[in-house]
């Protein structure tokens, strides 16, 4: 296929932590060859190595030989590295694919010279790994945002996210920050929204550890139910029922420093309520529409 033999298989780590390590295990088994890495670290790197015996090479061996470079450093090194790169300014006859894997940074951050003969590509996993060992466990199945800098590259991004059994979806590139800031919302929020149904059971007199026993299994319950029927399907509890006087006694109590938290969740729990009526052929009553909307102000 012509994006496979435009840029072949040899492709090159910059960045050996759980994403660097862990694609680049999965495109040797795909196929790839890997001909080496470049890391800082040396904890880093005697890790790569427990998974494949490749060499550490230098950024100007990486340069000449790879025709694809991955830049799997933190988000804040990707445009430093790219800026090395380009300053080895090696000319190919075959055009060179840069990749990265950051969710906020566009791929255009790694082009520092345009008459250099390179593509660019970002590929962002849709998922959190705590280890290399999950990490291999969980990207198959795991979804990917990809933008690039043409369709070119973004077609061949889709292929070898598939190629490591993921689930390609082609991002504006232009509207990347809100891309990155609503998977921070699924994933990091969660883990605040839970802190703050911890808290509430606290004042309720409930201990953390007791109160995350007990609200575990709600939440994955919800999880399912989303996964299940989806939105606005999933939607339960008062503000679904229009229980406005239960509402009202929840923000009436509420301790004072999480009261815009809860009303702002009130807000959009509101827009999906009215979405679930519409879906089951109802409405909220006027006065159950107004009083809510008053209550959340």
């Amino acid at each position: 296929m012509y994006f496979l033999l435009m840029f072949s298989n040899k492709f090159a780590i910059i960045g050996t932590g759980v994403v660097g390590t862990t694609l680049a295990v999965l495109l040797e088994k795909a196929g790839f060859e890997c001909i080496g890495v470049n890391t800082r670290s040396q904890f880093s790197y005697q890790r790569f190595t427990k998974y494949l015996q490749k060499k550490h090479l230098d950024l100007d061996e990486i340069s000449q030989q790879a025709d694809m470079i991955f830049i799997t450093t933190h988000d804040g090194s990707i445009e430093t590295v790219a800026a090395q790169l380009t300053e080895q300014k090696v000319i190919r006859k075959e055009k060179q694919l840069w990749v990265h894997c950051s969710g906020s940074l566009r791929s255009e951050i790694m082009c520092k010279d345009r008459s250099l003969p390179l593509h660019y590509l970002s590929l962002h996993p849709l998922q959190a790994f705590a280890s290399i060992e999950c990490a291999l466990a969980k990207v198959a199945g795991t979804h990917f945002g990809i933008e690039g800098d043409s369709k070119y590259s973004e077609d061949f991004g889709e292929k070898l996210v598939k190629i490591l059994g993921g689930i390609p979806h082609r991002i504006d590139p232009a509207k990347k920050t809100l891309y990155h800031a609503g998977a921070a919302a699924a994933s990091n929020y969660l883990v605040s929204l839970a802190f703050l149904a911890v808290k509430l059971f606290g004042q309720a007199g409930i201990d953390q550890e007791e109160a995350l026993e007990s609200l575990l299994p709600l939440m994955q319950g919800a999880c399912h139910n989303i996964e299940k029927v989806g939105l606005p399907g999933a939607l339960t509890g008062p503000i679904a029922r229009g229980d406005t006087a239960v509402v009202a006694k929840h923000l009436q109590e509420m301790p004072r420093e999480l009261l815009e938290t809860y009303k702002g969740l009130g807000r959009l729990a509101l827009e999906l309520g009215k979405e679930r009526k519409e879906v089951l052929g109802e409405s909220y009553s006027v006065k159950e529409l107004e009083k809510l909307q008053q209550l959340f102000m």
